[in-house]
This record gives C-alpha cells, structure tokens and sequence, in this order.
C-alpha cells in the first residue's frame, strides 16, 4: 500500500457546505439578497437550519468567487454588481459561447428543440429560479455539444456570476422573450450545420446583454450621483 504524507481530516460534510452554498448563491442571483446587503453567519444558519460551520464553509468559497466581499468587523456583504465587471466578464462570454455555438454546429449536434419551448414556457411564469435554470440549461447543452471540454471547462468558471446576471437581466419581464427569440435562432443555426451563423448570432446575443445590462446599472447608478 502506498504511503502518502499525511493530510487534515475534512471537518464538515461537504454535501451539507455545498447545499449552503447553493442556497445563498441562489438568494443572490434571484435578488433577494440584494448588493451591498450585509449577511452574517449567525442568521444564515438559523434560517438554513444549520450550524455555522458548513454556513462558514459556503460564505468562503463565494468570497473566493468574488460574489461576496468582507463588511468589516463581524459578517459579509453582497458584492456590487459593476458596469466594468458585467463588460470584462460579457466580453469574455461572447467569445466562448461563440467557439462553442460554431464548433457545435460543426459537429451538426442534435440539441433538443425542448430546451427552448422549455425555457419559454419558465420564461412565461414568475420562478425566476425556473428561468434562471433554463438559461443555463441552454447553454450548457451548447458547451457540451462543442465536444471541447477545455472549452467547457474555461466557461464554467463564470457560471457563478453568469446567474447572478442572468437573475438581474431576467427579472425584466419584457427582456424575456426577446432572448427565447435569439436563443431558438441559435439552435436553428446549429441543427443546420451552419457554424459561421451560430457563431455570429452567439456573439450578438452575449454582446445585447451585456450592453443591456450595463446600461441597467449605470441608469440606477445615476440616482445615487445625483444626490451624492
């Protein structure tokens, strides 16, 4: 039997960190934990019913991915959503989720046409959670379709941040079926084998959301300035 140097015993079932995580992420990017709000360990517990430590555990790994940041003395705090952040971060999407959408369109990947009707139909109701999941549902499909999973994997860095903003971009009921339209134009591009198409259409869908979004946050921005 081989013998290995010795390594700390892992002090809390990650299942149970892990579930925690998924709830506070969850609350962030459906907007119930607002930006700049502060959360504590103590509180998060008692509504997750949990002790401290997986709650401790969770609230680490989302400060290591940046979604939230120390509030000074006890506690953490929602990390803002920024102009510069949503850009650098869109400008980086639309380049994966270009390669992918030409490369799956190369391959003629057969992606299901329920992954829009499906979207569609959450995009119709109020779980924004539901809406949330299709999205990525959608292009993850895309993602796996490629057949690069370096690619995938590059991608799969942002998804944390990529719900966050999915969550603030879908929480606009006129926005959403404007990109079930785009979505169900990429998939035709795709299905045909067209990979110059699906490349282009994937590039100007990351590209209006981004620009959407950025001018969300600076239009709310400009109250704050004015009265600063």
């Amino acid at each position: 039997m081989p013998v290995i140097a010795p390594i700390s015993p892992i002090a809390v079932a990650p299942d149970l960190a892990e579930q925690a995580y998924r709830a506070i992420l969850d609350a962030i990017c459906e907007g119930r934990f607002k930006a700049g709000q502060r959360i504590t360990q103590e509180a998060l517990a008692e509504s997750l019913s949990v002790s401290r430590q997986p709650v401790l555990q969770a609230l680490l790994l989302l400060k290591r991915d940046g979604l939230v940041i120390d509030a000074g003395g006890r506690g953490v705090m929602v990390a803002p959503l920024t102009v510069d952040h949503i850009a650098n971060l869109y400008q980086v999407r639309s380049v994966l989720d270009g390669l992918a959408a030409r490369e799956a369109a190369r391959r003629r990947a057969r992606l299901s046409p329920k992954f829009v009707s499906g979207g569609r139909e959450a995009s119709r109701g109020k779980d924004l959670r539901s809406m949330i999941e299709a999205d990525l549902a959608f292009h993850r499909a895309i993602y796996e379709a490629a057949g690069n999973p370096v690619l995938a994997q590059s991608a799969e860095r942002h998804w944390s941040h990529i719900r966050r903003i999915m969550g603030a971009t879908l929480s606009q009921v006129g926005a959403r079926a404007a990109i079930w339209d785009e979505h169900e134009r990429m998939l035709e591009a795709i299905l045909e084998g067209d990979d110059r198409a699906a490349q282009q259409l994937a590039l100007h869908h990351c590209e209006n959301a981004g620009q959407t979004l950025v001018a969300r946050v600076s239009s709310l921005a400009e109250p704050d300035k004015q009265h600063a």
